[in-house]
């Protein structure tokens, strides 16, 4: 997809994507054997799934500001090691409260993932291939999802559920010794990378916009609180509901309502997370065409966010009142699809909204916002469940989101209110 070394850097971003949600997964996968060994009901393991995005959260901002001012090679080797272990910690847990603490533990190392990576793309890709290199690395967090359910469901079957996050624990360490080797924070610092594949990154890096000689730059708020950069955060969020309700409930959904068995759902449970993963290379392809036809950055972004959510709207409400597991999965499939269209769009939307000296604290300021819904997603669902309407009033809730997504983005990302901000620099 890419030439030169930068094909390298996409390869080590998108195996990051794989083990990230790999190890995210694994606990959804395994819902049903860890409530029965460890006596939790869908309430506690609800909280469980959403006590991850407490320290995640807090360090989706942080570890921008650490990859703004360290470097995205230090920050993320840091958060690899961290999520890799508490990964590994989550088998020793022997209630619900010690799994608790873990989990929380974890989601602060898986922090800095989302801002990291696009801070790495916005030090190694031209502003042409943004759309598809988003698109790329990121593809790889659903299809972490999808090999999440036969690996993680197989091996636990076999082996019990603490042996699969031993296991892939020690996946996130092989992959933090390829990052330290391969990877440095720009091309121009790496002995690998040509000086003509240089000179074309250097020239035509996103958001390249420089403070002129003598004037201060604009402070960082004045960027993050924005309506443009709020917009953004604003649709992140809507599509993060839907992506942490599915990430987090759709094994319990297709055992618990459809009535499969742990083995059918680690099979047909890989479908939803493959039609994302076209989702996210799709929309990468897309919206940078659109941009070559139009030569207009933002409408070639907020296009494919716009009927992105709009097809993920219909389908999950559709999917409130499906009768059976075939045409349930179908919508889900269709759902992941159009939604995963949507945040590499959002990314890359970003970086041209928000100037490279200011995109990793401003991203980490998003993605702090946007994953606020793993808070909120996991917990509600969970409440739900057990005291609401069950899982139709679930996907009901998450549809209705998707579409308030659509109409934030609309509202508040506008060309002249982009403009005013790009003035500023």
């Amino acid at each position: 997809m890419f030439k030169n070394y930068r094909s390298v850097i996409a390869l080590l971003l998108f195996f990051a994507g794989v083990l990230n949600y790999l190890d995210r997964a694994a606990l959804s996968v395994m819902a049903p054997l860890v409530k029965q060994d460890l006596h939790i009901d869908d309430a506690q393991m609800g909280i469980l799934f959403s006590c991850f995005f407490i320290g995640y959260c807090l360090f989706c901002f942080l570890g921008g500001w650490g990859a703004d001012r360290f470097g995205p090679r230090r920050v993320f080797g840091w958060a690899a090691a961290i999520w890799s272990l508490f990964c590994g910690a989550t088998a020793l847990a022997g209630n619900f409260a010690h799994l608790l603490i873990v989990r929380v533990l974890f989601g602060i190392g898986e922090g800095p993932m989302g801002t990291t990576t696009n801070k790495s793309i916005a030090n190694w890709f031209p502003r042409k291939e943004t759309g598809r290199a988003v698109g790329f690395t990121n593809a790889g967090q659903p299809l972490g999802a999808a090999v999440a359910a036969p690996i993680v469901g197989l091996v636990g079957l076999h082996f019990g559920w603490r042996i699969s996050f031993v296991v892939i624990a020690l996946l996130g360490f092989v992959w933090l010794g390829f990052w330290l080797w391969l990877f440095r924070d720009k091309p121009e610092t790496h002995p690998r990378v040509t000086e003509q594949e240089r000179l074309l990154i250097k020239t035509q890096r996103p958001a390249t916009r420089v403070t002129a000689p003598g004037k201060h730059p604009t402070g960082l708020w004045r960027y993050v609180l924005s309506l443009p950069v709020l917009g953004v955060a604003a649709a992140f969020f809507c599509f993060n509901y839907i992506q942490f309700f599915f990430l987090s409930w759709l094994p319990s959904y297709l055992t618990d309502y459809q009535h499969l068995d742990i083995k059918s759902m680690s099979l047909i449970g890989i479908l939803p997370w493959l039609g994302a993963t076209a989702g996210f290379i799709g929309g990468g392809l897309v919206s940078d065409a659109i941009y070559r036809r139009t030569d207009n950055f933002l409408l070639s972004r907020k296009l494919v966010i716009f009927f992105g959510l709009a097809v993920a709207a219909v389908s999950v409400m559709l999917t409130a009142f499906a009768t059976n597991v075939t045409a349930a999965v179908a919508l889900i499939t269709v759902a992941s699809v159009f939604a995963y269209m949507t945040p590499q769009a959002c990314w890359s939307l970003l970086q041209d909204i928000v100037p490279a000296e200011r995109i990793g604290t401003a991203g980490g300021f998003v993605h702090l916002l946007a994953n606020l819904a793993g808070i909120l997603s996991p917990a509600i669902t969970g409440f739900l469940i057990q005291y609401g309407g069950g899982y139709a009033s679930a996907f009901l809730l998450a549809s209705i989101l998707a579409l308030t997504g659509i109409v934030l983005l609309a509202l508040f990302v506008r060309q002249r209110n982009v403009n005013r901000l790009r003035a500023l620099a």
